[in-house]
């Protein structure tokens, strides 16, 4: 008995100090590296979400402290009700599982803790092997070395398989219920804490009244663990429960934007692939989908029985940069093809603006310059080239001003002026007002001979929109990883580009375009507020660029394979251009294009571009950057008594701007 006992003490030694050195090496060693995927959400300016990233899991993680204590105690009682009092694996557990196994000469019970099923589903797979269990058990015991309590149960509750694709709790109780793991009843969180058993018997999408069965059996379960009475049990197994209907995911509210971002948060941020559709990122965009589905319903209603005719839009907040709608066709599911990042197709007149600015700008150009409208060849490098333009169904002007040339589009005009300011200069003035696209300076650039695509444009014309500054395109505000820090910030890129005056200037003869007997005079009446813009027109393209000074938006219509557009398609971009603006600035009071300083305002005649008086009863106002203003009248009698309208001033109200735009 003697030695017995001293080989029992010193193998119990042995034992425990195998042990402690045992537990200090599995202390030592890093837990293997897991990979939880989780659904990473996009979100518009406004904090609603666009679209849900995933491979085919749907995943969103939450904190212990989101989810209801009734879910906790539910799945506590069901899965592990010593959870908080073992080391990763449960010795009662296991010998009462054995016990009844061996009762039914069977597996019909498991001992597996929480920690374990975390370990499995973290590292390891789910055969049904003794190696398996071991290396199980082993990384249970790390676990519980590494986190608390709390932390295993949080992981283990953002890992478990609700079926229909769901994990964890907090996707579990949006797709059952339509609510946040938080807000979960007793009835729903007993119902929910019963499918992990097994999703394809106990979910009531499947069998309705198996699920009852299984909440029953967690409600009771939750009874014998003291959680909560017999009286709870009773009262919410009689609690109707109504299910969200199960649909299938629907198409993104914008998916030409959310392809965009990805490939923005990918290329250009830098954040692996894996990461962005897995890592539970939440996405915030400049994206409004009230704007978006304005966008989306009018290309759609536009193009309707158009066949192949395609169509794109984006439109811009010149102010920030925000891209507030971007339509890359009229169906993602047919062709995912984006021609709103194209720079694939010519802008035609829409490019003139580029062109008309750098005029004004040099001082060479003033809204009464004028030239004649007729068949004109132009000789270029050094007289060695000639270049013959024409007008469209070869409708000329004869003499015409500034102000006629951008309402008509007048090509010969066009080009006069480009020959004049040096195609290098309206080279260097469209790169500053934001397009990239490849140009060379030959005279046929001042009919927008080279492609660019709608979000230069659009992004081009915000710089006319917000007084000479340029706001580089901004999709994504900020990225937050699943733990809420934050990976990446927006910090747009502004710059004072263009002289305000000037771009001003530019403004006022663009408004011309709405006018009657302007290019865009057939939407006027469509538009109940003060805007500017240019169509632009190629034998297989049609534009309509044009702004407020709270949105600037970019539409093109063509075909995808170079097809002519016929003359009735042509006309397509600017109804759209004209629906998409009042439907998206709806609840926004109409306002006018602040005046600078250096603008004045003075009566011409338009046959002479001098001075009005009396004596020229046609008469127009005009805007002019002071000391570019005639000085001469149009003839020898004095100057009427006509005053300038006064400026807007920043303490100016909408209404008395609205006011003084409708009396001019």
């Amino acid at each position: 008995m003697k030695k017995l006992f001293s080989f029992m003490f010193s193998s119990l030694v042995v034992f425990a100090a195998f042990s402690i050195v045992f537990l200090l090496y599995l202390r030592s060693q890093a837990l293997p590296a897991s990979k939880m995927e989780q659904a990473t959400q996009m979100y518009d300016v406004h904090g609603e979400i666009i679209d849900s990233f995933h491979s085919g899991q749907n995943r969103e993680a939450v904190r212990l402290s989101d989810v209801s204590d009734y879910l906790v105690k539910a799945t506590l009682a069901t899965e592990d009700r010593n959870f908080y009092n073992h080391f990763g694996f449960d010795p009662k557990g296991i010998i009462r599982a054995a016990y009844v196994n061996l009762q039914h000469m069977a597996k019909v019970q498991g001992a597996g803790t929480i920690t374990q099923q975390l370990a499995r589903n973290l590292y390891l797979n789910h055969e049904r092997t003794w190696t398996r269990k071991i290396k199980e058990t082993f990384y249970a015991m790390q676990l519980e070395m590494h986190l608390s309590k709390d932390e295993i149960l949080e992981q283990y509750l953002n890992q478990i398989y609700y079926g229909h694709s769901t994990y964890g709790i907090q996707a579990a109780a949006k797709l059952f219920f339509g609510k946040d793991a938080r807000d979960l009843t007793l009835a729903e969180s007993a119902l929910l804490a019963g499918i992990p058993k097994g999703p394809r018997y106990y979910s009531p999408y499947y069998d309705e009244k198996k699920a009852k069965e299984r909440q029953m059996t967690v409600l009771q379960t939750m009874v014998e663990s003291g959680y909560i009475t017999q009286r709870e049990a009773d009262r919410a197994s009689k609690e109707p429960l109504t299910y969200k209907p199960l649909e299938e995911k629907k198409p993104a509210a914008a998916p030409y934007f959310r392809d965009y971002v990805r490939n923005l948060a990918i290329d250009k941020l830098g954040i692996p692939e894996e990461q962005f559709d897995e890592g539970g990122l939440k996405v915030y965009t400049t994206l409004d989908l009230r704007a978006q589905k304005i966008a989306d319903d009018v290309v759609a209603s536009t193009l309707k029985d158009r066949g192949e005719l395609q169509a794109a839009l984006v439109a811009v907040d010149p102010r920030n940069g925000y891209i507030k709608a971007m339509v890359g066709g009229k169906s993602y599911a047919e062709n995912q093809y984006n021609r709103a990042l194209a720079s694939s197709r010519q802008p035609g007149s829409s490019f003139k603006p580029f062109v008309y600015y750098t005029g004004l700008q040099t001082n060479r150009f003033t809204p009464v310059t004028r030239f004649k409208s007729e068949p004109t060849t132009f000789t270029y490098d050094k007289g060695r080239q000639t270049y013959t333009p024409s007008n469209f169904n070869n409708h000329y002007f004869d003499w015409i001003d500034l102000r006629t040339a951008i309402a008509k589009s007048d090509n010969i005009f066009a080009v006069h002026t480009l020959l004049d300011v040096g195609a290098e200069n309206v080279i260097a003035t469209a790169r500053k007002f934001g397009i990239t696209s490849p140009m060379q300076p030959l005279p046929s650039l001042a009919l927008g001979t080279f492609p660019v695509s709608p979000l230069e444009m659009a992004s081009a014309f915000g710089v006319f929109a917000n007084q000479g500054v340029h706001v580089d395109p901004v999709a994504i505000l900020k990225i937050e990883n699943s733990s809420g820090r934050v990976l990446y910030e927006a910090e747009p890129h502004e710059e004072q580009v263009a002289d305000p005056n000037y771009t001003y200037v530019m403004t006022s003869l663009m408004e011309s375009v709405f006018d009657d007997g302007g290019t865009g005079s057939r939407v006027s009446k469509q538009i109940k507020r003060p805007v500017a813009g240019k169509t632009g027109t190629t034998d297989t393209d049609a534009w309509m660029v044009g702004f407020t000074p709270e949105l600037s938006t970019a539409v093109w219509v063509g075909y995808d394979k170079g097809r002519t557009v016929s003359a009735v398609e042509s006309y397509l971009a600017a109804p759209i251009f004209a629906d998409f603006t009042e439907g998206a600035l709806e609840s926004v009071p109409p306002k006018l294009f602040p005046i600078p300083d250096g603008v004045v305002n003075v009566y011409i005649d338009p046959a002479t571009g001098k001075l009005a008086n009396e004596d020229c009863p046609n008469s127009r106002m005009e805007a002019f950057v002071k000391g570019t203003e005639p000085t001469e009248y149009c003839t020898q009698k004095p100057a009427p008594a006509k005053e300038t309208p006064p400026k807007t001033k920043g303490n100016s109200t909408w209404w008395n701007d609205l006011k003084r735009w409708w009396n001019d």
